[in-house]
């Protein structure tokens, strides 16, 4: 059970998965909002959600419109794809739309429990401090990254790559960037998809700030 209340929102057509999901999600303690299509997902989000688990293929659209929809309007509230895709292309699609983190169809429940929590705890885990190096500014409390004062689009995955980058003055071991990211015994990590993040973070951010050391991981660089 989780500590305490967190609003999800559930945006699934299936209603069978739907309700079966809800029912898990409010047996481990959390608050749904559900939703069956784009529309009702656009009417019914709020501020107050905390995080979205949102399927791709939709009767009016598509999760991955919407997500980028959702960040073109400043919403940083984490996305969780449910996808019956797992092809490399849809994977990246995703994220690069602003998607934090999927999970592909079946799915096993425990594995799709603990991704939420990761998300959530990375989510609530920062400091009310802002880090400046070479022009790039990240406010922690806003979660807002700036660099020569224009604000950044970052996918809340990619803020966080970014402020682990920062924070440690040092190489940074991809193991330690996938802990950060997922669950700390790493159960469930994907060694591709952080790769495809910090190459949509370099695009962002300037591929002369991340340098990768061969065969260990990752370094800030000014």
């Amino acid at each position: 059970m989780v500590s305490q209340t967190y609003t999800l929102m559930l945006v699934e057509d299936d209603q069978a998965l739907r309700s079966g999901l809800r029912e898990l999600f409010e047996r481990e303690g959390y608050r749904v909002v559900a939703a069956s299509c784009v529309q009702e997902a656009c009417n019914l989000f709020d501020a107050h959600i905390h995080l979205i688990v949102l399927d791709v293929t939709l009767p009016d659209g598509n999760g991955v419109a919407l997500c980028q929809e959702w960040r073109n309007q400043g919403v940083t509230t984490p996305i969780l794809f449910l996808t019956a895709k797992d092809e490399e292309f849809d994977v990246v699609r995703g994220l690069d739309a602003g998607g934090n983190d999927y999970v592909t169809k079946p799915f096993r429940m425990m594995e799709l429990l603990s991704r939420i929590r990761a998300l959530l705890r990375t989510s609530r885990s920062q400091v009310s401090t802002t880090l400046s190096r070479s022009g790039v500014e990240v406010d922690q409390e806003h979660m807002q990254v700036r660099k020569n004062g224009e604000l950044l689009q970052l996918t809340l995955t990619e803020y966080r790559i970014l402020l682990v980058l920062i924070q440690r003055n040092t190489i940074v071991p991809r193991n330690v960037l996938l802990e950060a990211l997922w669950d700390v015994d790493s159960k469930f990590i994907d060694d591709n998809t952080l790769s495809v993040h910090v190459s949509r973070l370099r695009e962002k951010i300037g591929a002369e700030h991340i340098k990768t050391i061969r065969g260990v991981g990752y370094q800030w660089a000014d």
